[in-house]
């Protein structure tokens, strides 16, 4: 009795934590293993002259004073035809802080062509403008662009011709135009989330030169950006995607030469049947931009511009037709 007593009253056993702490040991192990990164695999870089773009969608709204009307037919699934009329006004400087409009009309026609592997728009414009442009995949590795513009002012007429190489992970482009114009950029993936690159240009005719640098890092919420240049530019912007309908965006420039500085935040949100843009900036102008959707290819524009500091203000409204 009292032996079996005895072994009645034996404390349990203690708990073994040897497959819990192999467990955990299996995780840590794997979340190092994911978070290795492979240095001969990293993502494609952007290209050097979309750096912003995430920055540019909230903070440069397409902005217009007057009326706007806009229409896009398509003959085909490869060939369409534009229309665009805008009634408005031309803003002139006086030297000083009054602002002088003068009231301007302008029609528009346009002719696109969209196929896998190249790309040919025309536009030409009652004000005796003709512009085109071309862009043509030669491989999956290289393409080339075009880009022209014709004007019955004198110097407004350009040539401009592209050729991006795209890498496993990174871009480089050579642009050549008229007058004399000469330009390299280059930008690479250093990790999986952060980038950095630069640029050169060399203008003949006014004998210049310039060297920029970036630097870029991008995540699933945020995109940080910085370029410095030598033309006297310092640039920092940084965009945050709160959620998939909403983006906050900042933008601070300082030029080194007249010590002027410039803060801007803007705003994007996209909403089920509209899509609302708008910035405030330190000097301020204050803007906004609204789209709404009244039916499939059919959106209404709004735009307003408000310049505190000038007593100047933009309003314009328009329609967009076509998709």
């Amino acid at each position: 009795m009292s032996t079996a007593h005895a072994e009645n009253s034996a404390p349990p056993p203690m708990p073994s934590f040897a497959n819990i702490s192999a467990a955990a040991q299996a995780a840590l192990d794997a979340a190092k293993a994911a978070e290795k990164v492979n240095y001969m695999e990293l993502p494609q870089a952007v290209k050097y002259e979309d750096l912003q773009r995430e920055v540019l969608m909230a903070l440069k709204p397409d902005l217009f004073e007057g009326m706007r009307f806009e229409i896009t037919k398509p003959l085909n699934q490869n060939f369409f035809l534009s229309h665009s009329l805008f009634m408005g006004n031309m803003e002139m400087q006086t030297g000083g802080r009054q602002i002088i409009k003068t009231p301007i009309g302008n029609y528009e026609f346009g002719a696109n062509v969209i196929h896998d592997k190249f790309m040919m728009l025309g536009r030409i414009a009652t004000d005796g403008r003709l512009s085109g442009r071309v862009k043509y995949d030669i491989r999956d590795w290289i393409s080339a662009k075009l880009h022209c513009q014709l004007s019955q002012e004198p110097g407004q007429s350009q040539v401009m011709v592209d050729t991006d190489v795209r890498g496993g992970d990174w871009n480089a482009q050579v642009k050549v135009g008229s007058p004399s114009f000469l330009g390299l950029n280059y930008f690479q993936s250093v990790t999986p989330k952060l980038s950095a690159g630069g640029e050169f240009f060399w203008l003949h005719a006014n004998q210049k030169s310039g060297v920029g640098l970036a630097l870029r890092h991008a995540d699933k919420q945020h995109v940080a950006t910085l370029q410095v240049a030598t033309t006297g530019i310092l640039s920092l912007q940084y965009a945050h995607r709160v959620n998939e309908k909403v983006s906050l965006a900042t933008d601070f420039l300082w030029h080194f030469a007249t010590r002027e500085v410039t803060a801007t935040v803007g705003y994007d949100c996209i909403l089920r049947q509209c899509r609302l843009r708008g910035k405030v900036d330190s000097n301020g102008v204050v803007s906004t931009l609204l789209e709404e959707r009244f039916s499939p290819g059919i959106n209404f524009v709004l735009s307003a511009e408000i310049d505190h500091w000038n007593s100047n203000s933009r309003f314009g409204f328009g329609v967009v037709a076509g998709e």
